[in-house]
């Protein structure tokens, strides 16, 4: 069974907004692979909407309502892409603990 310390963060949250957490020694299992297909979507996200990002602050006829919509935007997939680095930074400690 997989340790405490090597309990994978899942790319979404609960119901009550908590971190999910995968405990596993099949790294490609089903929880696994849907992970890993729900972060590669969403750091593809973060990526189309950064080009999008640029553009919109580079036009002029710009307004404050795009703006503030962008912003959200940007927040949520800033703490996706967060969530994702987190995870695998845990991924790789882990990793390194068993090579050691």
């Amino acid at each position: 069974m997989t340790a405490p310390n090597e309990l994978r963060l899942l790319p979404w949250s609960g119901s009550d907004g908590k971190p999910c957490y995968l405990s596993t020694d099949d790294k490609a299992g089903y929880m696994s692979r849907l992970a890993d297909n729900i972060e590669s979507i969403q750091l593809g996200t973060a990526t189309e909407l950064l080009e999008h990002a640029s553009d919109t602050f580079n036009d002029p006829d710009t307004d404050g309502e795009d703006l503030c919509l962008l912003a959200k935007e940007l927040t949520g997939a800033l703490r996706d892409v967060l969530r994702v680095a987190t995870s695998r930074g845990h991924l790789l400690a882990a990793s390194e603990l068993h090579q050691t």
